[in-house]
């Protein structure tokens, strides 16, 4: 199909987008990779009145490493994360969950940034920074803000972004000495997207779990942490049967989605599976 109609603007600014957003915030919309966007113009299921391509804009594709932390501007692309040698230096699960999304074209376009902006529910990058505990820096008329990665996510291609605002960077604490990170998921054979994706990080302390994180995408309607199992394994020993019990209250305290691949308590039994395997993987 052919989109309707557009006006088109190539912006070279954070600040040229956020002015040409504020003349028409709901009736305009952002290009980045455009994986998602594209398809919706053809097929009209989007008909903004403005497009605004960002993907020139070169304050939001760096990648920063300091003392106190990480700063990913929020068009850098999958690929640039699955190459960066500082950042999975740092944090090598980024390579890891980067590697797992999509194929090779996908990542070369494909922007972290319009990832979490689109916040499909089986989407990688989600659970990847509720894991990560990152807090999301967002751009608007009002000036910069900053939301936690657990509390940006609102419901399916939902967040808490305001029609006039745009995600910019993605800040992530830098991990205590010792804290290790690992994402599993199950792939979508056709889409490649998660059926069930989970994020955990975990560190120990003379063999006790002195803090986790979990985070959880393609379960639920959108990503989120894994707040009652992190909680019941924190000060306790990582052992099998305290693993086991920890992925059994995560998998039957998610209100899981259901559709034509997979069912609710198919995709509650693979949270449980994954994230046994997940916490495992950490313990050794």
């Amino acid at each position: 199909m052919i989109p309707a109609a557009f006006d088109y603007v190539r912006a070279s600014s954070l600040a040229q987008t956020i002015d040409l957003l504020r003349e028409d915030p709901d009736g305009t919309k952002l290009l980045a990779g455009g994986h998602t966007l594209l398809p919706a113009l053809k097929l009209r299921l989007a008909s903004p009145s403005c497009l605004i391509d960002i993907g020139g804009i070169a304050e939001l594709k760096a990648i920063e490493i300091s003392e106190t932390g990480i700063r990913i501007g929020a068009l850098t692309t999958h690929a640039d994360l699955l190459a960066s040698e500082p950042l999975n230096k740092e944090l090598p699960v980024f390579r890891q969950a980067a590697g797992l999304i999509a194929d090779p074209q996908v990542r070369n376009r494909g922007t972290i940034g319009g990832s979490l902006a689109n916040a499909d529910p089986a989407a990688d990058w989600p659970a990847v920074v509720v894991a990560l505990q990152a807090q999301i820096e967002i751009a608007g008329p009002n000036g910069l803000r900053r939301v936690a990665a657990r509390d940006f996510f609102v419901d399916i291609f939902s967040t808490v972004l305001e029609a006039d605002e745009i995600l910019a960077h993605i800040h992530i604490p830098r991990p205590k000495p010792g804290m290790r990170f690992i994402y599993r998921k199950i792939r979508h054979p056709a889409s490649g997207f998660a059926v069930v994706g989970i994020a955990v990080g975990v560190l120990l302390q003379d063999d006790f779990v002195a803090e986790v994180s979990i985070g959880v995408t393609g379960a639920a309607n959108h990503a989120f942490a894994g707040q009652h199992a992190a909680d019941f394994l924190t000060g306790k020993a990582l052992s099998r049967d305290n693993i086991d019990q920890a992925a059994k209250l995560l998998s039957e305290t998610t209100e899981c989605l259901s559709d034509r691949y997979a069912s609710a308590e198919y995709r509650a039994n693979l949270i449980r599976i994954e994230t046994t395997r997940a916490l495992l993987a950490l313990s050794s």
